[in-house]
């Protein structure tokens, strides 16, 4: 049972796929909620939708890939150049001519690559954990280990079998595209007890480890494919935004380092809003917390633009 129901949705064809998106509340601003990693689907806005739809417009969509839009194994489908059509045509579809734009983790790619090529059609954007860091050294140890064995055999290993290396903690091996075509769900029982290292988490967790057996580890190969531009690329993109940016980061960030936040807020002449022991899904864990820092920052800008 949802705690609300969408107002008005339907799917757009874009690119040979269909992509389904949902309209809750009325007035203005509009906010875009967008999705993030294809592992999950946007019912991981379920707590922010209720909440945001009391005062405003609140529009999402599912990726390719999982939820109620298409399957397509196409990397094509998943890079950011896709989204930014499916951000574009989304708000094209709901005719809003712009939008604040709130994105978690992958997501923050997606909004700060759409701020960066429409501004026009930008009026602020939060993020939450963003998984975009715009220097290497951000990124941390553990991302360069994990993509240096992406591709080889899970676990990878020396010739002589020896394992080869031990990232902190050891299971992050699963994060190899074998293991997830053998065993995608045993990975994110993994992957989002990281993502939610807090105390009484085994609800949110199994929700996502649900969402997760929606699609599959063909899938999140295929997105893993997908061209993704170069880091100097995003630095050109976030050179470029002008509207208001709020980031907000827990500190105790298992999936990517509060230092990546720290520098995306830095890079946009953002507002850094630190959690203190907070894990990667702080709008789970303390929604209410996430729902008034979004709900300000959605505030301010609505008197900003004067609507």
């Amino acid at each position: 049972m949802r705690a609300r129901s969408p107002d008005t949705h339907g799917h757009l064809e874009l690119d040979g796929a269909r992509i389904a998106y949902e309209v809750h509340g009325s007035g203005e601003p509009t906010v875009l909620l967008l999705p993030t990693w294809t592992i999950i689907h946007t019912r991981f806005w379920k707590m922010q939708v209720p909440y945001l739809a009391r005062h405003c417009r609140v529009v999402t969509y599912d990726s390719p890939g999982n939820g109620a839009s298409d399957r397509p194994l196409d990397p094509e489908a998943y890079g950011v150049a896709a989204h930014l059509r499916y951000t574009a045509a989304v708000l094209d579809a709901v005719a809003a001519e712009a939008a604040v734009l709130v994105g978690l983790s992958q997501g923050a790619q997606y909004a700060v690559s759409f701020a960066g090529e429409h501004p026009e059609r930008v009026l602020g954007i939060a993020m939450i954990g963003p998984a975009l860091a715009l220097e290497p050294e951000a990124a941390g140890e553990r991302s360069k280990f994990i993509w240096s064995h992406f591709e080889e055999p899970y676990p990878p290993q020396t010739p002589s079998g020896v394992p080869l290396g031990r990232p902190d903690p050891p299971d992050w091996w699963k994060y190899n595209r074998h293991y997830w075509l053998d065993d995608v769900g045993d990975f994110a029982w993994f992957f989002f007890g990281q993502a939610l290292p807090e105390l009484h988490s085994t609800k949110p967790i199994e929700d996502c480890v649900a969402w997760t057996l929606e699609t599959s580890g063909e899938i999140l190969g295929a997105e893993y494919d997908s061209p993704m531009p170069e880091r100097a690329r995003f630095r050109e993109w976030a050179a470029r935004i002008t509207c208001p940016v709020t980031v907000i980061h827990g500190t105790d960030d298992r999936i990517v380092p509060f230092e990546v936040g720290r520098m995306l807020a830095e890079a946009t002449h953002g507002r850094l809003v630190t959690l203190d022991g907070a894990g990667h899904l702080p709008l789970v864990r303390d929604p209410v917390r996430i729902n008034l820092v979004v709900k300000d920052f959605v505030d301010r800008i609505a008197r900003t633009v004067g609507v």
